[in-house]
């Protein structure tokens, strides 16, 4: 089944003084139920934008977006939050926000319109604590915790949103490895056992190549490379897109290990 389809998308961000910019451009894109995608590529080459536009976020200057057939967040905004999570890579809040609040955030879709929280919510937000090991940071400030803290709750509150498919971007930004690993792990559970749809961004190619079944290069605003994971993560294809050498390992459980060349030997 097709959870998201992208058509003939075009995105542009133009600079005001000389009328250049950048250009998104993907003719079609379709990402199925059940899969863990990531998203890899040099800096500036459009994957931020493109969550952004799945994500409702920036709007499409051509083309369309469907998510389960809603081409639009707007045409109801809570059924939208309940198949779409997002993480962005710079998360950040102006108030003074608890941990908890912030992670309760995710359950906006599921409120009253009085905003009362249910015993399922706390359930669900109590949970995704749990899950991120921050349940001892519910009470603090979100801005009194660490960068690596802070982005362990806003993934706690992607996950408490309980939404279909999880966009993330960068999750491992400001993680230590022992993090970035759990992440990734929890990230893999949700997909297999919970059957949800996780599209990630990563220049970690290692961990990419252990979690994820397909893989998208992205290159100048467009894709340059998309399929299974053995496919596409090979010496010919990081050259091309990351300039460096590298030796690509396979191994018997399926995953892949990417040995990046010194420049100078």
């Amino acid at each position: 089944m097709s959870e998201i389809k992208l058509n003939n998308l075009s995105f542009t961000y133009l600079q005001q003084k000389n009328g250049e910019g950048f250009k998104l451009s993907i003719e079609n894109f379709v990402v199925s139920e059940g899969e863990f995608i990531s998203i890899i590529g040099p800096n500036g080459c459009g994957k931020s934008t493109l969550l952004k536009l799945i994500a409702g976020l920036l709007g499409a200057t051509e083309g369309t977006i469907e998510v389960f057939g809603h081409k639009s967040r707007k045409e109801n905004f809570k059924h939208y939050a309940k198949l779409i999570s997002y993480v962005p890579q710079m998360s950040y809040s102006v108030f003074p926000f608890s941990v908890y609040e912030i992670v309760m955030m995710g359950r906006t879709p599921y409120l009253n319109m009085l905003g009362f929280e249910k015993e399922a919510d706390v359930k669900a937000v109590n949970e995704a604590l749990d899950r991120l090991e921050i349940e001892h940071l519910a009470k603090k400030g979100i801005n009194e915790i660490s960068g690596g803290e802070a982005q362990r709750v806003f993934i706690a509150r992607a996950l408490a949103q309980d939404a279909k498919i999880i966009l993330l971007d960068e999750p491992n930004a400001h993680l230590d490895l022992e993090h970035q690993i759990t992440i990734f792990e929890l990230l893999k559970k949700i997909n297999i056992e919970e059957r949800k749809t996780v599209l990630t961004i990563s220049h970690d190619l290692n961990l990419v190549g252990i979690y994820s079944n397909r893989v998208v290069i992205m290159e100048k605003g467009t894709v340059a490379a998309d399929g299974e994971k053995k496919l596409i993560l090979t010496k010919e294809n990081i050259k091309n897109s990351f300039r460096v050498d590298a030796d690509v390992i396979s191994r018997v459980d399926d995953s892949i290990n990417v040995l990046i060349n010194p420049v100078h030997k």
